[in-house]
């Protein structure tokens, strides 16, 4: 790696987008610093002895003639202990250590490291022999980073070698020296961290298939729309649709062992939110805060647009890493629409062609290449690990045909589309079971039929096929009114209300209703099942849809959301006896 040196001078600047003169000795994709208060930059294009440098601070104040610094490596990010529980910006900037040092705003020029560089962690070597060889992602050792989670020392992607030394257990600081390794190019040393261009993609063994499904505790979703551990999903809505709640509420209950949340141009105040709730709240499964197992990216709309761009990369890589120690990591893009506009805007700079709507002629390729980084893999050190991506998107007046939305549709595999209806009367997540679908249903639908009830996709179906049912009896009833149907129709419009009260519709303010474990999930869907199933069939006997909606356990079963606990499953097996006995006594009376 070359040090710091002059690579030639500012020519222009055009915002965010400098071209420089001069320039003989600079790679593509280089980081370097612009001026002499050393702002970020990345250059994009070499032509000749000119290149265009894309800058993530303000340009403000930069004039023609002033230096530009090349570092002789890509834009990377540190990785290592200390990432759990840190909020980043878009080009991983420790935030909450730079407003120690800077006033209400982020300074120009300022640079600090984003791992702590005082802090010791406690190391415990793993069992190598001198001498053993060492290939890329082999596990060097362990730190405890959280109290839940164990931080895996590995081997950099790029090193491969004969093992030299490594240290005994105790306490060093992320830059000392824990190892060295005997390469092709000579002796290197390790430390507990390392770094990596955050455009490339970090390797792996090989890629398996998503047959896990990732449990977000949302019943639209784990039941209708369920997405797979490694699998990638949009989020497409209009403003005030609960894009960024139903991400938050992901977020909170997933049952991802990391997340990656990424607030890309999103207004201030809703980072806030984020900065300030996730702290407080505990993780169902370990007790403990949820920021335990979080890393924060806050790249807010009034921070400098590329800085925007890059952030979708930062982030991803971060969540590479983890897969490489084998956890499970969920990707919150926050939103995608807003880094497709940063592109647009960069690209408009540099006088490129546009495409539809002034939006770059790459933008599809720049979308697949993010979301082609998902996936369940198996890491270098023989492990499993996975990176979910769930992207939502900001259509212009939740127009779903716009570029950005029909582009991702294109390279991702499940779709949740907010409905404008829905979120106005309060029904939230607002997720249309009418224009939503997920591809991996049948990759999972072997997990929840053994893991939790084997008539899981039998009941599923059926409800689907109901939903579908009530929506073309609706166009009648708008007509002539509901009196005009026989009982027979009239009652799956009531099922399918109730189904979308009882069951689609959940109280993020709710102790109980915010989170529904599977179990929970499956016996809900077979309760109400059961009520159509039984119900179509005391009505085809003579019993009247009045008398149906008279029975006393149909109260119970409209608010067993709110009252049965998740721990409580067996109390829905008892409704369900309930509600079959009063259907016996209404038919015994017609037999």
């Amino acid at each position: 790696m070359r040090g710091e040196r002059i690579i030639g001078q500012v020519k222009r600047v055009n915002g965010p987008v400098i071209i420089a003169r001069g320039v003989t000795d600079a790679l593509m994709l280089e980081l370097v610093r612009v001026g002499e208060v050393r702002l970020v930059g990345e250059v994009i294009k070499l032509e000749g002895e000119n290149a265009i440098i894309q800058v993530y601070e303000d340009t403000t104040g930069i004039t023609p003639g002033e230096n530009i610094y090349g570092s002789g490596m890509p834009l990377s990010v540190e990785l290592g202990p200390g990432l759990i529980g840190t909020i980043y910006d878009g080009i991983q900037r420790p935030l909450e250590a730079i407003r120690e040092i800077s006033d209400q705003f982020i300074e120009r020029g300022v640079q600090l490291p984003a791992l702590d560089r005082s802090k010791k962690w406690h190391f415990v070597p793993a069992k190598l022999e001198k001498g053993s060889t060492l290939s890329p992602g082999k596990i060097l050792g362990t730190v405890q980073e959280s109290e839940h989670i164990t931080h895996k020392i590995l081997v950099p992607p790029d090193v491969s070698g004969t093992l030299l030394s490594l240290a005994a257990e105790g306490d060093f600081t992320v830059e000392e020296v824990i190892g060295s390794v005997e390469t092709a190019d000579g002796k290197q040393e390790l430390s507990l961290m390392h770094k990596w261009p955050i455009r490339r993609p970090r390797p792996s063994a090989g890629r398996l298939p998503s047959t896990i499904p990732l449990i977000t505790g949302q019943r639209v979703i784990d039941t209708l729309f369920p997405i797979a551990k490694g699998g990638t999903v949009a989020i497409p809505g209009g403003f005030g649709t609960g894009k960024t709640m139903t991400q938050h509420a992901i977020a909170k209950w997933c049952d991802a062992q990391i997340i990656v949340y990424i607030g890309c141009g999103e207004r201030g105040n809703e980072m806030t939110d984020v900065l300030t709730e996730f702290p407080k709240l505990i993780d169902p499964r370990t007790g403990r805060s949820l920021m335990e197992r979080t890393l924060l990216i806050a790249n807010t709309s009034n921070m400098p647009v590329s800085a925007r761009e890059a952030s979708i990369y930062t982030g991803v890589t971060l969540a590479e890493y983890y897969r490489d120690q084998g956890y499970h990591v969920a990707v919150m893009a926050d939103s995608t629409s807003r880094w497709a506009e940063a592109l647009r805007e960069l690209s408009g700079r540099m006088e490129e062609m546009p495409a539809e709507e002034g939006f770059p002629a790459y933008l599809p390729t720049r979308i697949a290449e993010f979301y082609e980084r998902a996936g369940f893999m198996k890491t270098a050190a023989g492990e499993e690990g996975s990176v979910s991506i769930i992207g939502a998107v900001s259509p212009p007046g939740g127009d779903f045909s716009e570029p950005v939305t029909q582009h991702t549709k294109r390279f991702v595999r499940c779709f949740w589309g907010l409905d404008r209806q829905l979120a106005n009367a309060r029904h939230y997540p607002a997720i249309s079971w009418l224009e939503s679908y997920s591809e991996y249903l049948d990759a999972v639908t072997p997990w929840w039929e053994q893991k939790v009830g084997a008539d899981w996709s039998k009941n599923r179906a059926k409800i689907m096929e109901l939903l579908q049912k009530e929506v073309r009896l609706q166009q009648v009833v708008k007509l002539v009114g509901p009196d005009a149907l026989p009982d027979s129709q009239r009652f799956i419009l009531e099922v399918c209300t109730l189904f979308k009260n009882a069951f689609l519709q959940q109280n993020a303010f709710d102790d109980i209703d915010r989170y529904s474990t599977v179990e929970k999930q499956v016996k809900m869907l077979e309760l109400i099942v059961t009520y159509w199933e039984r119900g179509a069939d005391a009505i085809r006997r003579g019993v009247t849809l009045v008398k149906l909606k008279r029975m006393k356990v149909l109260q119970d079963i409209i608010k067993m959301k709110f009252t049965v606990k998740n721990e409580d499953v067996s109390v829905l097996d008892k409704l369900i006896l309930r509600l079959e006995r009063s259907i016996d006594q209404m038919e015994s009376i017609y037999v």
